[in-house]
C-alpha cells in the first residue's frame, strides 16, 4: 500500500459523547477509509489517531482536510490531518 493515499488524523480535546462518530462520518461523507484507530482517556483528555486511505474518494486532500478540521470545531476539538509520506518522513528525521 502506497502512503502517499493515507492520511495520518489526530484528534485532542476535552473528553464528550460522539467524538468518534463525528469524525467518522466526516470521513465516510468524503469517502476515506478508516484503516486502523487508537484512542486514549487521560485524565478527562481525549486523543485518537487514525489512519485513512483516500484512495477511492473523489475529493481532495485539501477538501478532505477541510472537512475532517471543520468537524473538530464543532466539536471544540483540535483536528490536524497530514499525508501518512509526510508523517513518516518527519519522526524519521
Amino acid at each position: 500500500m502506497s502512503s502517499d493515499q493515507q492520511i495520518i488524523i489526530t484528534v485532542s480535546g476535552v473528553d464528550k459523547v460522539g467524538i468518534v462518530a463525528k469524525v467518522a462520518t466526516a470521513m465516510a461523507e468524503y469517502e476515506v477509509n478508516i484503516e486502523d484507530i487508537k484512542q486514549t482517556l487521560m485524565q478527562g483528555h481525549f486523543v485518537m489517531f487514525m489512519l485513512g486511505n483516500i484512495e477511492k474518494s473523489k475529493y481532495s486532500f485539501k477538501e478532505i482536510k477541510e472537512a475532517l478540521t471543520n468537524a473538530g470545531k464543532e466539536l471544540g476539538m483540535e483536528v490536524w490531518v497530514q499525508r501518512k509520506e509526510i508523517f513518516d518522513n518527519m519522526h524519521n528525521l
